[in-house]
C-alpha cells in the first residue's frame, strides 16, 4: 500500500518516492551570484509521497527505506523531474536513494 501527502495528486507507483528537491544555491561561499546555468543540481530533498513495496522478478520484496517527511540524498542524475502545481518535483526509484539526513 502506498502512502502519499494529500497536498499533491501524485501517487508514486511501486518502488518510487516523490521528492521535493531543496533549492539550488544561487551564491558561492564568497558571495558571488551564480547564473542559473552554473548552479549545482540539488541532490537533497524532502519525501512527499512513497510508493508501495517493489516486488522483484525473483519474488523478493523491497520495502521503502524512507517515509513521508524524511530528508534524503539521492543520486544527482537519478529520478525524473515533473512539475506539479508550479513546483518542480522528482520521482526517484528506491535504488537511487543514497542516505537519510538526520
Amino acid at each position: 500500500m502506498s502512502k502519499k501527502n494529500d497536498n499533491y495528486s501524485i501517487k508514486p507507483l511501486a518502488g518510487y518516492v516523490l521528492i521535493e528537491p531543496v533549492a539550488a544555491e544561487t551564491r558561492t561561499a564568497s558571495g558571488l551570484y551564480l547564473p542559473e546555468t552554473a548552479q549545482e543540481r540539488p541532490a537533497m530533498g524532502s519525501v512527499l509521497a512513497v510508493g508501495a513495496e517493489q516486488i522483484l522478478e525473483n519474488g523478493k520484496i523491497v520495502k521503502s527505506p524512507v517515509k513521508i517527511g524524511d530528508k534524503v540524498y539521492f543520486k544527482k542524475w537519478g529520478g525524473d523531474e515533473i512539475k506539479v502545481g508550479g513546483k518542480e518535483l522528482k520521482l526517484v526509484k528506491f535504488d537511487d536513494l543514497m542516505a537519510l539526513v538526520e
